[in-house]
């Protein structure tokens, strides 16, 4: 069997075994179980069957998985995109009043555009645009802002009126007798990171996973010590529930739902144009950053076999737009398992093959609460962030344009954004430094830069 693997994933050549592959799938699908969870509820807000949204995402994510596997031998994960769903429910349906089967025919088109733009290789050529110092900024950029996320889904950051973000307050979590919800499950965190980073320094072998299952362990053995004391609307039990038995939700109230009746609307054309816009270049900034991050670039800082990958993204949202979910997208915690030691496809499809198994056993893979993947994505935001090193500081028309790219994920809560800032800023500023630095700046950065000012115009 291992042979058979390491001839169909070339394993050996890329320095990784069967066991290695199989811990980084496992770790990255932990990791971003959370929108089993999370993606059902967003998008019941526009009124779809959270049951059906829930399979939806299950058989989406796999097929989309095992296509990015075996079409370009990479180590990416895809499931429906967290913010995307939000656009979709809050955005499209709530405040535009579309319904959600309008909704999800604007996914569908904007799939179809996708798949034929990585058919002309427009999405490969932007792909090759981008600078170099900007490709590792994206790299460092996504460590920020998935350790940001970490640290927004244990509650360690939480919005405040007068800073927009501060740390969270014990001494508030003690005065107001929330310290067995909320300041248990910060407090946790803390603990979680502290035990994945000393498995980093003991260099033990599967330390993010372990880190994971021994937050998700600690928080259930508070649970049962009356330490941590579910609500049921926000803090739920940590131990898995199978009262109603194992089932699949039927995934009809969603299958096929396209509704083509407010296609040729000036609105309808700005949401699938915004659609696409997050979507192209969401998935263009984790591709940059993971891969660069698993130096899976080549000398010209491209990606080979980038086509497959693209094109198994947008056959993904295709297909899930029929299935009943938002836009599928690849997955930026992919960069955890890469950094468990993945590297082919076979990490992808082991992480396919527990969404399948996620189907018949979601109690199990909904109660791993979002505490106890916190310190997962912290802690690859730091085995991330290193990639800024490899910027030249000395050299400001460099660097400044890869600080504005880097910061600008986390601060404006998106990839498509620091890339979007990045690539305007730096061809203002090499336009405008003249000589040689004037000629690092090709025809289609110029046309990005100019499609980037638009967008802020319209979207």
């Amino acid at each position: 069997m291992n042979q058979t693997l390491d001839r169909l994933f070339h394993l050996t050549e890329h320095g990784t075994d069967v066991k290695t592959e199989v811990m980084a799938g496992i770790t990255t699908f932990m990791t971003m179980a959370y929108i089993l969870a999370v993606n059902p509820s967003i998008l019941s807000a526009a009124g779809m069957d959270s049951g059906a949204v829930f399979t939806a995402t299950c058989l989406a994510s796999l097929l989309a998985t095992v296509l990015m596997a075996t079409m370009s031998n990479y180590p990416f994960v895809l499931s429906a995109g967290m913010g995307l769903n939000a656009y979709f429910a809050y955005t499209v349906v709530g405040q535009m009043g579309y319904s959600w089967q309008t909704a999800l025919t604007a996914v569908f088109l904007e799939g179809i555009i996708f798949i034929l733009l990585s058919l002309t290789n427009v999405r490969e050529a932007i792909f090759n645009a981008i600078p170099t110092p900007l490709k590792h900024a994206v790299s460092a950029g996504i460590g920020l802002f998935i350790a940001f996320i970490g640290m927004q889904n244990a509650k360690l950051v939480v919005d405040d009126p007068s800073t927009l973000l501060s740390v969270f307050s014990m001494k508030d979590a003690l005065a107001q007798n929330t310290f067995h919800t909320q300041g248990i499950t910060v407090l946790l965190t803390i603990i979680g990171v502290l035990i994945t980073a000393l498995l980093i320094v003991k260099k033990v072998k599967g330390n993010i996973l372990i880190g994971i299952l021994a937050t998700w362990i600690l928080g259930i053995l508070c649970q049962l010590t009356g330490l941590y004391v579910p609500d049921n609307t926000t803090f739920f039990s940590l131990l898995p529930d199978f009262s109603n038995g194992i089932a699949i939700p039927s995934v009809a109230p969603t299958l096929f739902q396209i509704d083509f009746s407010n296609v040729f609307s000036l609105d309808f054309l700005v949401v699938i144009f915004a659609f696409l816009f997050v979507d192209v270049f969401d998935t263009l900034g984790t591709l940059i950053g993971v891969a660069s991050k698993a130096n899976m670039l080549d000398k010209d800082g491209k990606l080979p076999r980038i086509r497959g990958a693209l094109m198994a993204d947008a056959v993904g949202t295709t297909a899930g737009a029929l299935l009943g979910t938002s836009t599928i997208t690849t997955f930026v915690e992919s960069a955890s398992g890469v950094a468990e030691g993945g590297r082919t496809g076979l990490t992808g499809l082991v992480s396919a093959a527990l969404f399948g198994i996620a189907l018949f056993l979601s109690p199990i893979f909904l109660a791993i609460p979002s505490f106890a993947t916190a310190p997962a994505l912290i802690v690859v935001g730091f085995l991330m962030v290193s990639s800024i090193l490899k910027v030249d500081f000395d050299d400001p028309t460099q660097s400044i344009p890869a600080f504005i790219c880097m910061i600008c994920m986390p601060f404006m809560y998106s990839i498509s954004e620091g890339i979007s800032m990045g690539v305007i800023t730096y061809v203002v500023i090499n336009l405008f430094a003249g000589g040689e630095k004037r000629k690092t700046i090709s025809p289609l950065m110029y046309v990005l830069a100019i499609l980037f000012v638009v967008k802020y115009f319209i979207i």
